[in-house]
């Protein structure tokens, strides 16, 4: 490269890092710059452990324990969409308040001690209904989504603007001393880039430009864009952007992977999804060792899709198995082994920002990455084996180390294994639904939805109107009406012959109704939205009445020309009658939008009284709506509501709505996808214990098997081996010098309680071979007899303890087998509080 090249790149290089910011060092103020390394906070590299966290999918009164959780986590950063639909619900008129309040979620943020990536979007995706653009949006003349389209890029920078504003109002941007770093802009849309050509390309340009032309003071992002415009970054997304990444586009921007995903979102008729601690902690590590310098794990908590905030489908839990379940509870042990891998990733902190590395490819499968500075004590390595099935014992720098399959070794001074990725040192944990005490004394009232008929709502259209545009995204449900005489001559003559009701659908699901009658229903799913109808009627003589109820389950979330997508009815016929198939699509439709029980909202107090309720004696009829009252749970824990014996619809806590179930639509396992769901504390009434839940159920069903219960995780467990390394919290390091800060360096196994509970009972202990997992356990052909005393004596009336593994006080030198390499599962129940230490 010539000198006057190089001048140029270190001129440009200068820029991109300085012009984004332009802060003092005053006392909170921050500079946010970059180079090929990391981003820099006021001059000096950092790592970072990010974790997404959404405001809107829990409550105000839920945020500070999620986000207390996050930093005993490790986490130093926090990812959030910014939810324009929630924002911007009706054009022009913008709000930040309750569960919407970004600047109080941000702020709470920055009091907790980390830092915030907000990802302004506006389009997010994230599952949400619409990917986060307001319904309004469809209806601007001449629009395209996310093109190179004035009419939607004058509203998108109208929207980006306002959010820059206000969070420049509230002094949230580091450079004015609050804690956001960085901002992201649009969201993976190389995805659907190509569908727009050149208006993409040009688009993708105006979306940087005009994001740096904001001037926030710090550095923004683009997921999944490799032509990321200078100077904003280009980020990864995905399960192991360790080997996935291409890496960033220019050789001065640093890796950052946006979106580490914990497990799978859920849609309605999915079967359960994990992804385990093990695969995440090796994603992390490799990432890691490839000059990686910020990983974000999406979820980090999921949360709940309350109302009808969730995409088509999508389920009303979301990311369930992050490290923070649903209701805010640590998942044992994804939460906890990844905490040990921020820790032991934190040991190499200083040769990772500051060493050179080095890679010794050893096979296919095997390689060893070091950073480190020749002549100094500066030395972290990485020593990996990724074979999925075959352990590997690897040598490096005179000694061998041992790794199981599919794990990284991570060595802060490049000699002592301080963690291993797939073997959790940690406590496990599983999750207790307990039927409350105080909130089951049911007495179920129902009302049915009355079916509408021509008389009711008269034909004002031709054809039955598209679903989206007649809904306007105010509610799930629109009725349609048509009416159809027939005379003696058009009737089957023989009994076994019926008529049948075809309806083509675009989706996403529908109940029909004739004369009044309910006839049946069928839906589309994630996949494929659009399903057939066909049911056989009996028709009558004269004029019938035919009902149709539409349905959404949430707006589309993602795909290109989002905004030319269609549901509801498409063609409606009635085949089998003797004077042949009769065609209703243009016969004349009446519309209503929502239902009547909506438009009195009788799942408030005040609404309920404007009809009458009668008492529950078994199945009541589909479209029902169901209320009872309840007492506030007792204690302070997660509360669930349980809907046995319910199909579909959606639920509401005074007047608060909880969201859709679905529980009629299996699994291929034969199972509902969600069985219970999320009420938060919050929702309850605070001055009085009677609280009023109703559930709007579309299928025949009986409430009777419905159940509030209490959610904890208060049963602890360990799962470890004589071959597992000692914890990584038995090791800190000083002067790059790594030293034990333990007595007992062996293998342990360590359990705490949440909520400064105790441990009241040991459920099981076995060392040996025990088999299973928390929760499950069972005994092994080999078993210690002293195992269940010896943890009693180290744990019972604790709210944590460490049992060593000593083969000596297991055994008491009468090993009946000597040739089994021992494993101890310890299995305790939480359970009182002990009132916590005023230190």
């Amino acid at each position: 490269m010539s000198s006057t090249s190089i001048l140029k790149l270190l001129s440009f290089t200068f820029l991109s890092i300085f012009t984004i910011v332009s802060a003092s060092y005053q006392e909170g103020k921050k500079t946010v710059t970059y180079d090929g390394r990391s981003l820099i906070i006021n001059g000096k590299r950092e790592l970072f452990f990010s974790g997404s966290i959404h405001y809107p999918r829990s409550t105000p009164d839920m945020w500070p324990e999620i986000l207390d959780k996050a930093r005993h986590g490790g986490l130093n950063l926090i990812q959030t969409y910014v939810f324009w639909n929630v924002h911007e619900a009706d054009k022009g008129q913008l709000s930040f308040e309750g569960r919407y309040d970004l600047v109080k979620f941000i702020k709470l943020v920055q009091e907790k001690g980390m830092y915030v990536t907000l990802r302004v979007g506006p389009f997010i995706q994230a599952e949400w209904n619409h990917g986060g653009l307001p319904y309004w949006l469809r209806e601007v003349p001449d629009i395209i989504f996310r093109s190179n389209n004035e009419p939607f890029k004058k509203h998108m920078k109208e929207y980006v603007s306002s959010v820059v504003e206000k969070m420049r109002e509230a002094k949230l941007f580091a450079p004015q001393g609050g804690p956001i770093i960085l901002a992201q802009i649009e969201n993976e849309y190389n995805h659907i880039q190509l569908a727009y050509e050149a208006d993409g390309d040009n688009y993708v340009q105006w979306a940087a430009k005009m994001a740096i032309s904001l001037d926030v003071g710090v550095p923004w992002i683009m997921c999944k864009q490799k032509d990321a415009p200078d100077p904003v970054i280009n980020a990864c997304n995905g399960r192991h952007c360790g080997d996935t990444f291409t890496g960033p586009n220019k050789p001065y921007k640093p890796s950052i992977w946006t979106e580490n995903w914990t497990a799978q979102y859920r849609v309605f008729g999915d079967p359960p999804s994990q992804r385990s601690a093990e695969d995440i902690a090796f994603s992390v590590a490799r990432f890691f060792s490839k000059n990686g310098s910020l990983v974000n794990y999406y979820m980090y908590h999921g949360g709940t899709n309350f109302g009808r905030t969730s995409s088509a489908f999508t389920t009303t839990r979301y990311y369930d198995e992050a490290p923070l379940d649903e209701f805010g509870l640590q998942r044992d042990p994804k939460w906890s082994h990844l905490k040990d891998v921020h820790k032991a990733l934190s040991l190499c902190k200083k040769p990772l920002l500051n060493g050179e590395p080095t890679t010794q490819k050893i096979s296919q499968f095997h390689e060893v990455i070091v950073y480190e500075n020749k002549g100094s004590n500066l030395c972290a390595a990485f020593i990996t084996n990724n074979h999925t099935k075959m352990a590997k014992t690897i040598q490096f720098r005179g000694s061998n180390y041992y790794l199981p399959p599919r794990s990284i070794s991570i060595l802060p001074d490049c000699k002592t294994v301080v963690f291993n990725t797939q073997n959790i040192a940690s406590q496990h944990n599983s999750r207790n639904f307990k039927q409350s005490k105080n909130a089951n004394n049911h007495k179920w009232e129902v009302f049915t939805e009355p079916i509408p008929t021509t008389k009711e709502l008269p034909p004002s259209k031709k054809v039955p109107a598209e679903l989206y545009s007649m809904l306007k995204d105010t509610t799930d449900y629109g009725w349609y009406t048509t009416s159809v005489e027939l005379g003696p001559e058009d009737l089957p003559k023989k009994n076994e012959i019926s008529p049948v009701l075809r309806i083509m659908s675009l989706g996403h699901s529908l109940l029909a109704f004739v004369n009044g009658e309910y006839i049946g229903s069928n839906h589309g799913s994630h996949e494929e939205k659009g399903f057939e109808f066909q049911k056989p009627v009996s028709f009558k003589v004269g004029v019938n009445q035919i009902a149709i109820l539409g349905s959404l389950v949430g707006l589309p979330d993602s795909g290109a020309y989002m905004e030319h997508r269609y549901a509801g009815p498409k063609t409606i016929t009635i085949l089998g009658l003797n004077s042949g198939t009769i065609g209703l699509t243009v016969n004349g439709w009446g519309h209503q939008v929502g239902l009547y029980g909506e438009k009195h909202s009788i799942f408030t107090e005040e609404g309920s009284k404007k009809v009458q309720w009668k008492e529950v004696k078994g199945h009541g009829p589909p479209l029902s709506w169901y209320k009872t009252n309840f007492e506030t749970p007792e204690g302070k824990g997660p509360v669930a509501i349980k809907l046995d014996g319910m199909g579909k619809g959606m639920i509401w806590i005074n007047g608060e709505s909880v969201g859709r179930h679905w529980l009629s639509y299996l699994s291929p396992l034969g199972k509902p996808t969600q069985s219970e769901y999320h009420i938060p504390r919050s929702f309850f009434n605070a001055k009085s214990k009677n609280n009023l839940l109703v559930i709007l159920e579309e299928e025949a069903a009986s409430p009777e098997k419905v159940v509030i219960q209490i959610v904890n995780r208060d049963t602890v467990c360990s799962y470890i081996t004589e071959n597992h390394p000692p914890n990584v919290n038995s090791w800190a390091s000083k002067d790059q010098k790594l030293t034990p800060i333990v007595d007992n360096l062996g293998p342990q196994a360590s359990l705490k309680c949440p909520n400064h509970k105790t441990i009241i009972a040991v459920d099981f202990a076995s060392y040996g071979d025990p088999l299973g997992f928390c929760g499950e356990f069972i005994m092994g052909k080999c078993h210690a007899p002293a195992s269940k005393k010896i943890v009693e004596q180290h744990c019972l009336g604790k709210e944590s303890c460490s049992v060593p593994m000593n083969k000596a006080s297991f055994t008491n030198g009468q090993d009946g087998c000597p040739d089994v390499m021992k494993t101890l599962a310890i299995q305790v129940q939480c359970g009182g509080t002990r009132k916590p230490s005023s230190r």
